[in-house]
């Protein structure tokens, strides 16, 4: 005949809780750090593709001189 396992404690439940709570903290801040660091081009280990207009170089010194 099959026996009821015993109820979990309330401290026991707490702390798994805690600890599944603080794993997601970490992650989340990690992701955030990454976010700053993409946000404010000081990423290392984050590669991505940049939009820019290239101009000539010639082009931008015949600027200057008028």
């Amino acid at each position: 005949m099959a026996v009821p396992k015993k109820r979990t404690s309330k401290s026991k439940t707490k702390i798994r809780r805690s600890i599944w709570k603080d794993k997601a903290n970490k992650v989340a801040l990690k992701a955030f750090s990454l976010a700053k660091s993409i946000l404010t081009n000081r990423s290392k280990s984050f590669y991505y593709a940049v939009n820019r207009k290239l101009t000539d170089p010639l082009e931008s010194n015949s600027l200057d001189d008028k």
